[in-house]
């Protein structure tokens, strides 16, 4: 004689499992490609935001006396912010009235140094003419 149990059975099947573990781990690499753009991006703003800062030293530089009115032509260098060392590019070009200066500020990344992370333009004035 044969018995037979009168209860369900308790408990998933294993396709049940497998379909679990595979939207587990969807969900799971969705996550963890949202975490890697959050951290790009936070890599680009930093590096945007301090490119900036050697931008303004720059011309705050030059309004502050610190450097001397600079001559017409283009001149570059290296600043570091925050142990990142950006390049700097400025362009100065002449205006209408002779005691003034255009000055473009570019400054490039250490990670893409052919792409301007910061770009500032400003306008100085010779303070001993």
């Amino acid at each position: 004689m044969r018995v037979t149990s009168t209860r369900p059975h308790r408990g998933f099947t294993l396709i049940e499992v497998m379909v679990a573990l595979v939207i587990l781990a969807v969900a799971l690499a969705a996550a963890v490609r949202a975490a890697g753009i959050a951290t790009d991006g936070a890599l680009e703003t930093k590096e945007r935001l301090l490119a900036l800062w050697v931008a303004q030293n720059r011309i705050a530089a030059y309004a502050s006396g610190s450097l001397t009115f600079p001559p017409i032509g283009e001149r570059s260098g290296q600043d570091v912010q925050f142990d990142i060392t950006f390049n700097w590019r400025e362009t100065i070009s002449g205006t209408a009235n002779p005691y003034f200066r255009r000055v473009d500020v570019k400054v490039y990344a250490p990670r893409v140094p052919d792409y301007a992370v910061a770009h500032l333009v400003a306008h100085v004035a010779n303070s001993h003419p």
